[in-house]
């Protein structure tokens, strides 16, 4: 599933190809919303909140999340599509741009001020103007028996991590993900670190959590099963943390500079 910082650079770009023009195509493939029409409406911009996308034309506004297969793609038109349109699900164009968002997991419609019904039950957004890490720490400290990965991924406490960022965060600060949140020791460090992370990595596309952009050496512990910790040397380990497999995550860790 995209990140945070994959979402909000999705926001950027679409905002810059449709903001401030009106719609020539607006072709909903959903059921629910295949009727809807908003050709002539202009929009007035696109956001990200979290991993969520809204796209705000005239009185509603366009909610999409990306889940685990979707993405946006930005053409000139008379452009060849780099995906099948099969695969679309929405296609918003202007007079310069065709925008085409492909295996979206949500594609939805609501009234500008009815917004918080999709996106209201997330935590502060840390890459949003409304960033508040002291909400953020309260909220994952609600819990101290949950682990400490689980509260990281939960986006009712901080909204854009990902299960990238919750692995190299646990790495980072020397705890094993499945410490419970009411024995880490320094929260709020954590929460910097997350906002600090995500951050650095909101404007490029090649991320990385080690300062590294070689390949194999973009992460500390994520995808690195079975290989050297960068750090120590001991073998990578892998396993699932959630409640169900509906809710289950990959983990990786060090079992030596994590405890």
């Amino acid at each position: 599933m995209p990140e945070g910082d994959t979402v909000y650079r999705t926001a950027k770009h679409l905002h810059e190809a449709l903001a401030g023009r009106p719609l020539t195509v607006s072709d909903f493939r959903v059921p629910k919303f295949a009727s809807v029409d908003l050709v002539g409406e202009i929009v007035e911009g696109v956001v990200a909140r979290g991993k969520h996308l809204l796209t705000r034309v005239g009185d509603h506004s366009i909610h999409t999340h990306l889940k685990m297969e979707g993405t946006w793609h930005i053409y000139r038109h008379g452009t060849r599509w780099r995906r099948p349109a099969y695969q679309a699900r929405i296609v918003l164009e202007n007079a310069d741009w065709v925008t085409v968002g492909f295996e979206l997991g949500v594609v939805e419609l609501v009234e500008r001020d009815r917004e918080d019904e999709v996106v209201g039950h997330l935590g502060p957004d840390l890459l949003g103007p409304d960033w508040d890490p002291d909400e953020a720490v309260r909220r994952l400290a609600a819990d101290g028996s949950r682990e400490i990965d689980v509260a990281l991924l939960d986006q009712r406490n901080l909204a854009g991590l990902g299960n990238v960022y919750a692995n190299e965060l646990c790495f980072l600060r020397g705890m094993l993900p499945q410490r419970p949140v009411g024995e880490v020791r320094d929260l709020p460090g954590v929460v910097t670190l997350a906002h600090r992370l995500i951050t650095t990595n909101r404007d490029r596309v090649e991320r990385t959590t080690t300062g590294d952009l070689r390949p194999g050496r973009q992460t500390w512990v994520y995808g690195r099963d079975g290989r050297p910790c960068l750090r120590c040397g001991t073998r990578i380990r892998r396993g699932s943390m959630g409640a169900s497999e509906l809710t289950q995550r990959v983990t990786y860790w060090c079992p030596v500079c994590q405890s």
